[in-house]
């Protein structure tokens, strides 16, 4: 018989559209299922510290569309150590909570695995992060919404472009990761992305941009942040060298990518995550991310699901795609 009673949910991390969806389904899932419900306040560094706050009905109505997180989030050097996870442990036991659901990527999933495997304390997550770098789900809460606050930005930034027959540089967030570069890319039609998993580099981009139509009234170039270039701005310092008739721009997107409210896809897929951890957790599930992949819920150990998304699975068929339609 399964003794879960009382659950902690938070969120870690970087803030993504939809946590608060998320947040949501997990306490009213909880509640369907006659359990007891705490939100614990600034992720792991909340967790240490004892922040915890009793949830019901009320305090999650009216915030499915709200971007953020109502839980707020914080990045925690303690839970790091072996003794700050201590002190996460304690607390939770002093407030009884059986089982926890964390919501965050890949860092909060590297800490939940090291957290699970030392103390046994049963931990579901769910995947929240712009990036969609996790294996085990094909899509992150909090992408769509990124991807398409990328697209709007872009097309109006391409009006100024053709206006004034400009070439514009745009950085999109991905240090690690480009599939925001990469989906975003193809959906304002880049002439070119440049993204950490593809080794295009300046002489590639100065290549493509020699190939491509010379009578077009803009150029839009994507640079994921982590691209081996440099960013945005080295970008247009060496195509400023070799294009001195270009009329070049430089625009980092920056922190807009994380807020505003979540899509409707976002707000369905963190909502149908929130319940299947509840109902992981009571089935004796842990040390697993929920996903979905070809529409159907799956769970992936956390040592899985945080090894990145390998290039050969990005690069080939995508970068292909952006090459035919810069054309």
């Amino acid at each position: 018989m399964n003794k879960i009673k009382n659950i902690a949910v938070l969120t870690s991390g970087g803030d993504a559209p939809g946590m608060n969806a998320a947040i949501r389904a997990v306490v009213r899932a909880g509640i369907y299922y006659d359990l007891n419900v705490s939100g614990v306040l600034r992720g792991y560094e909340g967790l240490i510290n004892g922040d915890f706050i009793p949830m019901d009905r009320k305090s999650v109505a009216n915030i499915i569309q709200r971007g953020g997180t109502i839980l707020k989030t914080a990045r925690s050097d303690d839970f790091r150590t072996k003794e700050g996870r201590q002190k996460a442990y304690d607390q939770l036991i002093l407030h009884n909570i059986d089982a926890m659901v964390v919501i965050g990527g890949d860092g909060t999933f590297t800490g939940a695995n090291l957290f699970t495997s030392e103390f046994n304390f049963p931990v579901i997550g769910l995947p929240g992060t712009i990036d969609n770098d996790l294996a085990g789900t094909d899509f992150t809460i909090g992408y769509d919404t990124a991807i398409n606050t990328v697209v709007n930005a872009i097309d109006k930034i391409r009006d100024t472009a053709e206006s004034h027959d400009r070439l514009f540089i745009v950085e999109v967030m991905g240090r690690d990761s480009g599939l925001i570069a990469l989906r975003s890319g193809i959906g304002v039609g880049a002439e070119a992305i440049m993204i950490p998993e593809a080794n295009m580099g300046v002489e590639g981009l100065i290549k493509r941009l020699e190939y491509g139509r010379k009578d077009k009234s803009s150029k839009i170039i994507i640079v994921a942040e982590g691209d081996e270039v440099g960013g945005a701005f080295n970008v247009g310092e060496v195509l400023k060298e070799n294009f001195p008739n270009y009329d070049i721009r430089v625009s980092v997107l920056g922190h807009i990518q994380r807020g505003g409210k979540p899509s409707c896809m976002d707000r369905v897929l963190a909502s149908r995550f929130g319940v299947a951890a509840v109902e992981g957790l009571l089935e004796g599930r842990s040390g697993g991310m929920v996903g979905q992949i070809n529409k159907e819920i799956l769970f992936t150990p956390f040592d899985h699901a945080i090894k990145h998304i390998d290039a050969e699975e990005v690069s080939p068929v995508w970068l292909k795609l952006v090459e035919i339609l810069s054309l």
